[in-house]
């Protein structure tokens, strides 16, 4: 299987010869984390799906059990930028490029190459897409079964709440895989400041991670994307490169990828969690990985997807929904040649 994948994408191989270490997670990229059983090089043509709300979950989620029972995660790339080297459009179809509403939009594929791209370069806010960098950190981190307990200035985040409590425990890995699936702002709270001792000093991990993997044009402020304090924004080529790292994280890659959770509660109860993710939930070759919206932003979400030896990730900003479901879908399936 590796092999293939290195013939297929040339500059992995350099990659993984840097970093041998993390070989079969590069390996991994290209395979579906989805519920889906078939193969994606033989299942049938995607019908074309009206993106509304979706109210069940496609089946009964189980409640979330941590990857890492030792406490620890895969070890993932050092603080190399990510680099984008170039454009593919040539071998896609130019006929029937997707026409992009919104603000800024971007899509790369496996090798690094844009496939497309409108006012990537542009600083917008980028509400919870941010939490991808929040994921990335904490799973870096390790000893995910570690305990995190709620404060009450944990609790002090509207308006996408889990509804901790302070004085409840719960793990590193549990906190985790529910903000990356249903983007809660009270679990992100509590993740940075269980990471860094406190929200001003995660900023700033935040902030140097960001700038190792190449994202020279975003800045935040909080570990949510909430638009206080003021003066968070990223653009859609940054965004694009945070995914490509999100993907290189097995802890991550495999939450992002969840379509549905059960998150318990220290009390017993239990909370039915559907990803926030449209595209995810409707396109089986998706493979992740985090919306984002605040009045400010509007609509956001950096998604991926695989397919017949194809790997891709796009960014939309600034749209409304449903356009930002349909719009990414359409990027992806551009870039997947379907």
């Amino acid at each position: 299987m590796r092999q293939s994948i290195f013939a297929a994408f040339p500059f992995l191989r350099s990659f993984a010869t840097v970093f041998p270490a993390v070989a079969l997670v590069v390996a991994s990229l290209v395979s579906c984390e989805t519920n889906e059983t078939a193969s994606m090089a033989t299942q049938a043509p995607v019908p074309a799906h009206g993106y509304t709300n979706p109210s069940d979950s496609g089946g009964t989620p189980a409640a979330y059990q941590p990857v890492d029972t030792n406490g620890q995660t895969a070890q993932v790339p050092g603080p190399t930028p990510i680099l984008f080297n170039g454009f593919g459009v040539d071998e896609l179809d130019e006929a029937n490029k997707p026409n992009i509403t919104a603000k800024a939009a971007i899509l790369v594929d496996a090798r690094g190459r844009v496939l497309f791209e409108k006012n990537a370069d542009t600083r917008l806010p980028c509400a919870s897409t941010q939490k991808l960098l929040l994921g990335i950190l904490v799973a870096e981190r390790g000893n995910l079964s570690a305990p995190v307990t709620i404060t009450d200035e944990d609790t002090w985040a509207e308006p996408t709440k889990m509804g901790i409590k302070a004085g409840q425990v719960y793990t590193r890995a549990e906190l985790l895989h529910a903000v990356l699936v249903r983007s809660s702002n009270d679990i992100a709270n509590a993740l940075g400041r269980d990471h860094s001792g406190s929200i001003p000093a995660f900023v700033a991990n935040m902030n140097q991670k960001a700038r190792s993997l190449g994202m020279y044009d975003s800045h935040f402020t909080n570990a949510h994307g909430l638009p206080s304090p003021p003066g968070q924004y990223s653009t859609a080529r940054d965004l694009a490169k945070l995914g490509a790292a999100a993907l290189r994280n097995p802890t991550v890659r495999r939450s992002v990828g969840t379509k549905s959770t059960i998150f318990r509660f220290s009390d017993g109860t239990t909370k039915t969690c559907n990803n926030t993710n449209q595209v995810l939930r409707h396109f089986p070759y998706c493979t992740g990985l985090k919306t984002g919206y605040t009045n400010a932003a509007g609509r956001c979400l950096v998604s991926s997807a695989t397919a017949n030896g194809r790997s891709v990730i796009a960014v939309i900003l600034g749209s409304t929904s449903p356009t930002v479901w349909e719009e990414s879908e359409a990027l992806l399936k551009y870039g997947l040649k379907m």
